[in-house]
């Protein structure tokens, strides 16, 4: 089972490495293959309200999340969460705890819901993994993913309310 912490510096070089990998493929994540290092940290790190790593037991970073508002202001009690897990790690539940752990953290923080903006509809996986875990896609944006092999996908947005 892996160990979910927040994010210290010295754990960028491990992040930058499984973002990379992930904004490269193209298929999930609407991030430019192109984006910087500085880029990407400033996204994934500066900018949102938390960030945390996922560990193997042997404490190397296999995973990571952040976790941000949706919207400013009078939107601001709905958070927005990321999640990439390095291609070797994938398949053994870590998307799942980081999803759970981002839950229980949305709510310490006073977020009442939880908002997946965009979500490529040909991530089964994600999809599957998603409405197991109670969200629900309310709404499907035609063709708003430009998939490096398929092309024009569509996107879904998923919800969960995390406390009424």
């Amino acid at each position: 089972m892996a160990l979910i912490r927040p994010f210290q510096e010295t754990d960028w070089p491990a992040v930058w490495s499984i973002l990379h990998a992930t904004f490269q493929s193209g298929d999930t994540y609407a991030n430019s293959p192109q984006s910087t290092k500085a880029e990407t940290h400033l996204a994934w790190v500066e900018l949102p309200a938390a960030t945390f790593v996922a560990c193997s037991p042997d404490g190397q970073v296999v995973g990571s999340y952040m976790l941000k508002p949706n919207q400013p202001g009078l939107g601001g009690h709905v958070c927005n969460c990321g999640y990439v897990v390095a291609p070797e790690a994938q398949g053994q539940g870590i998307a799942s705890a980081m999803c759970e752990h981002s839950q229980t953290e949305a709510l310490s923080m006073g977020f009442l819901a939880m908002q997946f903006n965009l979500v490529v509809s040909t991530n089964e996986r994600a999809v599957r993994l998603w409405k197991k875990l109670g969200f629900t896609v309310v709404g499907t944006l035609p063709r708003a993913f430009r998939h490096q092999r398929l092309g024009f996908v569509d996107a879904l947005v998923m919800f969960k309310e995390l406390a009424s």
